[in-house]
């Protein structure tokens, strides 16, 4: 008996992921950046005004399938390293100097991620984006269920 592995699978998407994320660090390590304060920075970069902390460390727990205290941490060093200002003890801002970060970080970036992305069909794209999101819609509900002990149904 023979099995066969299907096209897309964890080792296919795991090795897209860490090959695109592995691009990206090598891009955030000449600003001296983890990949944690990255994504954690874009989140308040792209958004319309000030953040609550909370739901930051949420969104950024939710995203890496972190520890909050790991999440608030790197809040905290954003802060330090005068990327982020808290506004209030609840709600955190970028700043200048963080702008300037994630918009040059952004823009290294951009021009690899088109030589990647080029020649693919927009129709392929599109399929590939609906996919990843089923299977991350369904993976997250079984880390839910492995965190909190509820069973997926």
């Amino acid at each position: 008996m023979t099995t066969t592995t299907p096209p897309l699978g964890p080792r296919v998407i795991a090795l897209a992921h860490y090959a695109g994320r592995g691009i990206l660090e090598q891009v955030l390590a000449r600003h001296d950046v983890t990949f944690q304060q990255s994504v954690t920075l874009r989140l308040v970069a792209v958004a319309d005004g000030p953040v609550a902390r909370d739901r930051l460390v949420d969104e950024v727990v939710g995203a890496l399938k972190t520890d909050p205290a790991e999440v608030r941490s790197v809040v905290d060093e954003l802060v330090a390293a005068r990327l982020l200002t808290a506004q209030e003890p609840s709600q955190v801002r970028i700043t200048d100097a963080g702008r300037e970060l994630y918009e040059r970080t952004s823009a290294e970036t951009a021009p690899i991620t088109a030589r990647i992305y080029a020649g693919i069909p927009t129709e392929d794209l599109a399929a590939a984006g609906r996919v990843l999101a089923l299977i991350t819609e369904r993976a997250d509900a079984e880390f839910a269920a492995l965190t909190d002990g509820t069973p997926v149904t």
